[in-house]
């Protein structure tokens, strides 16, 4: 298991549009994935997990990752979460 701290910097935060991308994108792998923010987790794959923690840009959350592709699901995603829309 790894996981990995990063501060979004989509320019609207994980909204509509981008969380759709990062569920799809996360779905990819078969990697168990959590997305952290303070005390509230979701799984990675779940688009009502992602949106219902409102994660806002420039918040800082943790993902991690558990199984045989961690290493390239943890990339890709936060890929996504360090783009400027």
């Amino acid at each position: 298991m790894i996981q990995k701290e990063i501060t979004v910097n989509l320019k609207q935060g994980l909204h509509a549009r981008p969380a759709t991308r990062f569920v799809k994108q996360a779905a990819a792998f078969g990697s168990q994935i959590q997305i952290i923010k303070k005390d509230q987790k979701a799984d990675a794959k779940s688009i009502l997990g992602i949106m219902s923690m409102a994660v806002s840009r420039g918040e800082t959350i943790t993902l991690t990752a558990d199984g045989e592709d961690e290493q390239e699901a943890i990339k890709a995603l936060e890929q996504i979460l360090l783009e400027e829309e």
